[in-house]
């Protein structure tokens, strides 16, 4: 009964994954099968972790990060938990030997968010690496299956793929992240007075992300290229739609690719792929 369990467990963070995020979903299922669960596991953990310092507005959200941080740790420790996202992530940390310098930097990020609502240039860096490129690290432990040389190869481009995902995040969620929570993560940006030139600098430094990030896709495993390519595809044309947006629309409409583009993306993506185009 232990396989139905854990398969319910997994079925859940599919869920999560689906209700949440529909590009990162379609990207999942392009992946080879074995991979599947593991990536919807890590995507539940750090989404719920996200979602107490996100949207828990009438609840302590630092006592409520601070159990889930230790349930965590008691989850790895032990190997077994009754919450199904972290009996779920528990299980590919221990297969995939994740380290726990990663996921200790995540849950860091989690809480500067409790406490800081502009970010200076040092926090900024430390904040995307622990929100965004540690993510991408857990990511490639799976993908590469314990061939640490090339993990070691790889894992730069996939520190750059997911820094570019969290500053395009945070262009798009501009308005909300200021309205809602008083956040603003560029550094030495104001909000208030937020201009084209602003958003173009920013703008640069992301594209220098992705060209980098993308010398590394196109080195991945069979069985996680097209799954990680799609999702680049999809931001790069979230990206596009940005840019071609002035910074006052960024700052008042979080701008969207809509479902019927990204079926698209999709099936373009998928000839290219089988035609050893990427």
């Amino acid at each position: 009964m232990k396989e139905l369990y854990d398969k319910t467990c997994i079925e859940c963070s599919q869920l999560i994954t689906n209700r949440y995020s529909t590009s990162f979903s379609m990207g999942i299922r392009v992946f080879d099968k074995k991979f599947r669960a593991p990536i919807y596991a890590i995507y539940g953990f750090v989404r719920f972790a996200d979602e107490i310092v996100d949207t828990f507005h009438d609840f302590s959200k630092g006592t409520l990060l601070e159990r889930f941080k230790q349930d965590t740790y008691l989850a790895i420790e032990e190997g077994i938990s009754l919450n199904p996202v972290l009996q779920s992530f528990q299980e590919v940390v221990n297969k995939y030997n994740i380290d726990i310098e990663l996921i200790n930097s995540f849950l860091y990020s989690m809480e500067m968010d409790l406490h800081f609502n502009t970010y200076e240039d040092s926090k900024y860096k430390e904040y995307i690496y622990g929100s965004a490129e540690v993510v991408g690290l857990m990511c490639l432990k799976v993908f590469v299956e314990g061939d640490q040389k090339k993990y070691e190869e790889l894992k730069d481009t996939a520190k750059a793929l997911g820094s570019a995902f969290q500053k395009i995040n945070f262009l798009r969620d501009m308005a909300s992240d200021f309205d809602e929570r008083g956040r603003v993560y560029f550094p030495g940006v104001d909000f208030t007075s937020f201009d084209n030139e602003t958003k173009q600098l920013i703008e640069e430094d992301i594209k220098k992300d992705f060209d980098y990030a993308y010398t590394g896709i196109v080195k991945l495993p069979e069985g996680t290229r097209l799954g990680v390519y799609l999702a680049y595809i999809y931001y790069i044309n979230l990206f596009k739609k940005i840019k071609n947006s002035s910074a006052l629309k960024v700052k008042e409409e979080r701008i969207r690719v809509r479902d019927s583009k990204k079926i698209l993306l999709l099936f373009s993506s998928t000839i290219k792929h089988s035609l050893n185009l990427l």
